[in-house]
């Protein structure tokens, strides 16, 4: 077991609908579309696929899909959609765990920043090393990350709001020497009450995670802004990023 918290059945529950606009075709389509085309036909693996958001439509695109997901909660939730038969999922976390097929796939992806999970660098570096270890020669390691905004930071600071809207308001707390994160997020429900939840990730620059690709043997072919191929420059505060297997 890994340092990664673990969603629980209210957590899970609540996912869909508190994730709602990632779930929206003008965000969710570029993603899948970028996914087929780098799968190439063949199988693809999802770590930490939750209810089946990314993997779901990718595998109605005819792409083979298998997930690796730490919350069983969050697997029940998936299989209200499909069944074991159409997504196989392992129980596990994305550090260690290794599935059927291992050294096969052509694709495996990790998306809306879920590497950050992993709260040490060393389960993080593992994970890179576990990704290389499923695919197959050429295959390709995506992931999609958030580029910290501590830039924003006034000296002294440790907050940074993300997001402040009347349903849901989110603001993150930095750690600058460990990397820690804790993303607070309060939400106000149909019926008027309040809810609040906090997780906890470590942040990764994208050339640490290029280092990290380097030890597992992947090198780094293409970068991104997002899904749609937006060039990634200094001001950019999120990367889709692709490493080969060499």
């Amino acid at each position: 077991m890994t340092s990664s918290e673990v969603w629980d059945e209210e957590t899970a529950a609540k996912y869909d609908a508190d994730a709602a606009e990632h779930f929206a075709p003008d965000v969710l389509d570029p993603a899948v579309d970028l996914l087929e085309r780098l799968a190439e036909g063949g199988p693809a693996l999802e770590f930490a696929i939750g209810t089946g958001r990314v993997g779901i439509p990718l595998a109605s695109r005819g792409v083979p899909v298998t997930g690796i997901e730490l919350s069983e909660p969050m697997v029940a939730e998936l299989r209200r959609k499909v069944g074991d038969e159409r997504i196989p999922v392992t129980v596990g976390d994305m550090a260690t765990t290794v599935v059927p097929g291992a050294g096969s796939f052509s694709l495996v992806f990790l998306v809306w920043n879920s590497i950050s999970n992993l709260r040490t660098q060393a389960e993080q570096v593992q994970c890179f090393k576990n990704a290389a270890h499923h695919l197959r020669s050429g295959g390709r390691f995506v992931i999609e990350l958030w580029v910290p905004p501590i830039q924003r930071l006034w000296p002294g600071e440790e907050a940074v709001p993300v997001s402040i809207s009347e349903e849901h308001l989110v603001f993150d707390t930095y750690d600058l020497v460990t990397q820690e994160c804790a993303s607070h997020h309060y939400y106000r429900d149909g019926d008027g009450s309040l809810r609040q939840g906090t997780g906890h990730f470590r942040y990764i620059w994208p050339s640490e995670c290029d280092l990290m690709a380097q030890l597992a043997g992947l090198e780094l072919e293409s970068r991104w802004a997002d899904w749609t191929g937006t060039p990634f420059v200094a001001t950019s505060g999120s990367h889709v990023s692709v490493w080969r297997k060499v």
